[in-house]
């Protein structure tokens, strides 16, 4: 295609105005951490179960969890306090590309290290097999943590990018994808959609029922990422508790207010903020052949990403979600870990290569090209840093006076052009989230 063809597939958006607004949210939010985790290790007696002299391992994910760098201290602080040694180890199955390095370095990227912890973390990719289940599925768990005298896990509780069950993401899930380490992920993956929500229940029995697993401590964030309820839980209730926790956790997580986008932008995809980049629940869109996308969702008709976050380590699972994106993105891509992840879990869609392009302006004018029936005062556009951080948006004017949304939301500032640099660069108006 000739130079002018190119030229003629984008629409000039410099008359487009938006509008920095805030979603007004009212929700539970523990401000004393400490307090809240010791009391849950109470409820559920873990703490009582553990005594002196004991090595106890706790379980450290993957996740960008906001506030796990403190309950995470907490909780190796009350098991120092009953006489025993706590150890850290990474519960994330086959992230970090695999290897027990990788899952060292990417716990360190979280903010999670010997120092910050104050207590060792032993990585390793070795298991050791425990049972098998009645159908068949072999059951895994990490080898230092199967040489502890006690477990105690620890991790978010929330909707899965995969599937819809009664336990999607959370401790259950933790137990078996995530101590089980890349083995267990492969065994189970290698059923689909299916394997993650007929089989994660039933291999997470076994694990509590065999293995030295003396709680868990489930966590229900609010939508701006705190933690709106901090849950022990007994290694017999986890499976039958998990489900209304869950639900809970769908009610208050953050959502895009609109329920139609004509173009959605997305600063950042990465690992840290979702296990596919980007939250398919937010996007309304998880590309899964044979498996329909979330109805409740909103539709966004044209998607474009701008970047990969470092924490990813190249791991850009995510952007085949995405219509369009940049070389910069793409030029951050290690294919190598990107296809270990995305071939563990089978979606492959997730990591094909939407439509790329030099600059960020290109990749927005192209997305409006492709809206061009929508005239340009009429088309609805929204900006997100990425799909955890939603609280504060970039709308267009059309957008916010068209939605029944715009009762929930405090305007921030005066409509104002799309900020591009003179370079076509996207200028993000959220800071660092």
């Amino acid at each position: 295609m000739s130079e002018q063809g190119v030229i003629a597939m984008r629409r000039d958006l410099s008359s487009l105005r938006v509008v920095p607004v805030r979603q007004r949210w009212d929700q539970p939010d523990i401000q004393d951490i400490d307090d809240a985790t010791l009391s849950a290790l109470r409820q559920c007696g873990a703490l009582a179960r553990v005594q002196p002299g004991q090595e106890i391992a706790i379980t450290a994910g993957s996740r960008g969890i906001a506030s796990v760098l403190r309950i995470l201290r907490a909780v190796v602080a009350a098991v120092r306090a009953r006489g025993a040694s706590p150890f850290i180890f990474p519960a994330m199955g086959s992230h970090g590309g695999g290897t027990a390095e990788g899952q060292r370095t990417l716990l360190a990227e979280l903010g999670i290290t010997e120092r910050t912890i104050g207590a060792p973390i032993r990585s390793s990719m070795e298991v050791v097999r425990l049972a098998t289940t009645p159908r068949g599925i072999p059951v895994y768990l990490d080898a230092f943590a199967a040489r502890a005298d006690g477990i105690i896990l620890v991790n978010r509780i929330k909707k899965h990018t995969n599937f819809d069950g009664p336990i999607e993401s959370g401790l259950s899930k933790m137990a078996v994808i995530g101590m089980g380490k890349h083995t267990q992920a492969v065994a189970v993956h290698q059923y689909g959609n299916y394997g993650l929500r007929e089989f994660i229940p039933e291999v997470a029995r076994c694990v509590f029922e065999t293995a030295p697993v003396l709680g868990g401590l489930a966590i229900v964030e609010n939508a701006w990422g705190g933690v709106a309820e901090l849950v022990g839980l007994t290694p017999g209730e986890i499976v039958d508790r998990e489900p209304a926790l869950l639900e809970r956790a769908k009610a208050l997580c953050a959502k895009i207010p609109f329920p139609e986008v004509d173009i959605a932008l997305v600063e950042r995809i990465g690992k840290e903020i979702s296990g596919t980049g980007m939250d398919c629940y937010v996007i309304g869109r998880r590309r899964i052949v044979g498996e329909p996308e979330w109805p409740e969702a909103p539709m966004l008709r044209s998607l474009v990403v701008l970047d990969l976050t470092a924490a990813s380590h190249g791991n850009a699972v995510g952007v085949g979600l995405a219509d369009f994106t940049t070389r910069r993105l793409v030029d951050k891509i290690d294919w190598a870990a990107t296809q270990k992840n995305v071939l563990t879990s089978g979606n492959l869609e997730r990591a094909k290569l939407p439509f790329v392009f030099d600059t960020d302006r290109e990749a927005l004018e192209t997305a409006a090209f492709r809206e061009r029936r929508t005239p340009l005062e009429e088309l609805r556009f929204v900006a997100m840093r990425d799909t955890l951080h939603l609280r504060e948006l970039l709308v267009s004017e059309a957008l916010l006076k068209g939605s029944s949304a715009r009762q929930s939301l405090d305007v921030l500032g005066e409509p104002m052009p799309l900020p591009l640099d003179a370079d076509g660069t996207w200028i993000s108006p959220f800071g660092e989230g």
